[in-house]
């Protein structure tokens, strides 16, 4: 029989021998063991430089609020110049030099088009005929991946045909269904006859012809919510005879120029080149940097469209950081002028929108 107490004893002993031990080891190993140096202290890093300013789809990104400016640079026979360097202009606001901060041509810009197509009664017999040179327009120009257009006719009221899409074959559709709807009474080449009915108001609409509300409510709908970085543009045909609506020409430039979009104008009538009002065209076109052309056939009417694709391809783009920084909502008025005296001899035409309105403070909800 085993002694339990004696048992205990010889346990307990173990147990203490051990632990002698262990604690000797720990000792020991204290003891031969050098202390750890001290972590080497890194050296002190540069001051991290300030961000450059990037481009993101050709528009200039930064910090500060900065304006982005398209010209084109022309000859006295309307040839696009396509070699000019910063230092051959300057540009000013409000009559004060400003610093630019990104020079470059841009050739591949996605574009936010608006094709705007008059069919009142001074477009009955050229309206085909500016169809065909619509379509191909659309077909030449715009490039599924990036570009996109819309399609709007207007007489005295504008009706959206085709909203902004990239898809060819809707477009060339929403062209075709374009067409002159002749007001009650119409015979035909601007003749009417006997009286309209006397509920007849909307007979009324569509015998005028609205320009400017065309321009401020493409401007303002279709253009204004166009993605940022996209060159925007309206091609308007028409003969500039604005007959009603209710807004006025400099409303209509206004809302192009805070939708950021150039109005190119084809001067079209119902014989291609009487009865075109020209100088509203050219002053609606110019105010917004754009041109304002006068086709007098067909193979014109085709030019004139070629044209306008060449410049939005040919442009440079200039970005500054206006000196006057107030978001106070005011109209800025530019200015790009040329420093080469040799292209200045050339009579070498610059050609922008003639300013922009300031961005507003955002209120605090």
């Amino acid at each position: 029989m085993i002694n339990r107490k004696s048992t205990i004893t010889f346990l307990l002993v173990g147990l203490f021998v051990v632990a002698s031990l262990f604690s000797g080891a720990v000792s020991s190993a204290q003891q031969t063991s050098k202390p750890a140096a001290p972590a080497p202290t890194p050296p002190a890093l540069p001051p991290t430089p300030p961000p450059l300013p990037v481009e993101d789809d050709g528009v200039l990104v930064i910090d500060t609020e900065v304006v982005n400016v398209l010209f084109t640079a022309q000859d006295r026979q309307r040839r696009l110049l396509t070699n000019l360097q910063q230092g051959d202009i300057r540009l000013l606001e409000d009559g004060e030099t400003q610093d630019i901060v990104a020079f470059a041509r841009k050739i591949d810009l996605p574009l936010s088009l608006t094709i705007l197509i008059d069919t009142s009664a001074s477009q009955e017999r050229t309206l085909p005929e500016e169809k065909d040179a619509a379509k191909s327009f659309i077909e030449s120009v715009v490039r599924p991946t990036k570009d996109e257009v819309a399609i709007i006719s207007f007489t005295g009221e504008a009706t959206l045909e085709q909203g902004m899409t990239s898809n060819i074959a809707r477009l060339r559709r929403a062209v075709d269904n374009v067409k002159f709807v002749p007001p009650s009474g119409y015979v035909g080449g601007g003749v009417v006859v006997g009286t309209p009915p006397i509920s007849g108001g909307n007979q009324t609409t569509a015998g005028s012809t609205a320009i400017w509300d065309a321009i401020w409510v493409t401007s303002e709908e279709v253009l204004g919510p166009a993605p940022e970085g996209t060159r925007r543009a309206v091609i308007l045909l028409t003969d500039g005879v604005n007959t009603s609506g209710l807004k006025k020409m400099k409303e209509a430039v206004d809302a192009a120029l805070k939708a950021e979009a150039v109005i190119y104008s084809i001067g079209i009538g119902d014989n291609y080149y009487d009865g075109v009002n020209k100088g509203a065209l050219r002053k609606i076109s110019e105010s917004t940097g754009g041109h304002a052309f006068f086709p007098r056939d067909e193979g014109e009417l085709r030019e004139a469209f070629s044209q306008i694709q060449d410049e939005m391809r040919s442009q440079y783009l200039i970005a500054y950081e206006p000196r006057n920084q107030a978001k106070d909502g005011s109209y800025r008025r530019i200015e790009v002028q040329l420093l080469n005296q040799d292209l200045a001899r050339d009579k070498i035409t610059l050609t922008h929108r003639e300013g922009y309105f300031a961005k507003t403070e955002k209120k605090k909800k």
